[in-house]
């Protein structure tokens, strides 16, 4: 009887081991189906806690704004990222980055991640709706920035002076903005500003800025457009803050009383034209950035000098209602 249930108890073991071996298995492989019900995911693939905000920031249609979560809505972020830049634009990726065919950096581990959703795109042959990342935002608080990397821009740009200048102000880095073509509209500029708005309220944030680029890598092919930036949207002190004396390139490369101010706004890149609708201000002098291709300058944006009406029109209670009204 002994060795009976010996063989008996074994059995059963190797059973609960087939079972449970058998369920992992469908977990990896089976997509989502209404009749297969899968065990939710890990918690350790949870790598983001909202901190109070919702994970869903706002919607518009098949639009969906959210924080990214997981390491895959991570790498999400970075397969699009890498879309824009390396494949669409000039940047010259790393071997490492052309293999996994994602732009990362270590940043990304520390940054919170906005990502547009389309939910009604539609993939493969059989043109089936699945969801995909479409636009994306990368922020950096400075509470998180001294903890880990610093911020981004201060390979750049003097960061760290200005921090020191306004030692009471909460500072937040936007960076990596990129939208795939088909949707770079004022539909999905608004989502995401939307969005940015909710996590400035929420966080409590006093500062915004980041490096926007030009694309090419001669200041003097875009001697208008930088010209124009210094002339005109030039930041003042206690703001002003300067690229770093290595990286330093003069944006005054052209007269004042020489420049079309409207026409040089018109060849300006949709994004920097967006913070300075919104009343940004540009850092002295350029940063010429030979791997993406670009020529960075530095957007100021202090949350008291935000143009009052963008403020209005941003705020998520404002914006829902105008979403349900379409």
């Amino acid at each position: 009887m002994k060795n009976i249930d010996d063989i008996s108890s074994k059995a059963l073991a190797m059973r609960y081991d087939l079972r449970k071996m058998v369920g992992s298995m469908r977990d990896i492989f089976l997509p989502d189906f209404p009749g297969i019900k899968r065990k939710p995911k890990a918690s350790r693939d949870i790598v983001r806690d909202t901190l109070g905000l919702p994970v869903t920031l706002c919607r518009s249609g098949s639009l969906e704004l959210r924080l990214a979560l997981t390491r895959k809505d991570i790498r999400r972020a970075q397969k699009l990222r890498y879309s824009v830049f390396f494949e669409e634009m000039s940047a010259v990726a790393p071997t490492h980055m052309r293999l996994l065919k994602r732009d990362k950096d270590p940043f990304d581990r520390v940054c919170d991640h906005l990502l547009v959703i389309d939910h009604d795109h539609q993939s493969g042959p059989l043109k089936r709706k699945k969801p995909k990342v479409v636009g994306t935002y990368r922020l950096l608080r400075q509470e998180v920035a001294d903890r880990n990397f610093g911020f981004y821009s201060a390979s750049e740009f003097n960061i760290a002076e200005l921090c020191r200048q306004h030692p009471t102000q909460r500072f937040l880095e936007l960076g990596r903005s990129c939208v795939l073509a088909p949707y770079r509209t004022k539909k999905i500029v608004e989502l995401l500003w939307q969005g940015i708005w909710a996590y400035v309220l929420h966080h409590r944030i006093d500062v915004m800025f980041g490096c926007a680029s030009l694309e090419g890598t001669d200041p003097n092919k875009l001697a208008e457009e930088l010209s124009f930036m210094h002339h005109f949207c030039m930041a003042r002190e206690p703001w002003l803050t300067s690229a770093l004396p290595t990286r330093h390139v003069s944006m005054d490369l052209l007269p004042k009383d020489t420049l079309d101010p409207k026409q040089a706004l018109i060849c300006l890149p949709p994004l920097i034209k967006g913070y300075l609708r919104l009343g940004a201000k540009i850092g002295d002098g350029a940063v010429v950035d030979h791997q993406f291709g670009t020529t960075d300058v530095l957007i100021l944006m202090p949350v008291s000098e935000i143009d009052p009406k963008y403020i209005e029109y941003y705020r998520p209670d404002a914006r829902s209602r105008r979403t349900l009204s379409a």
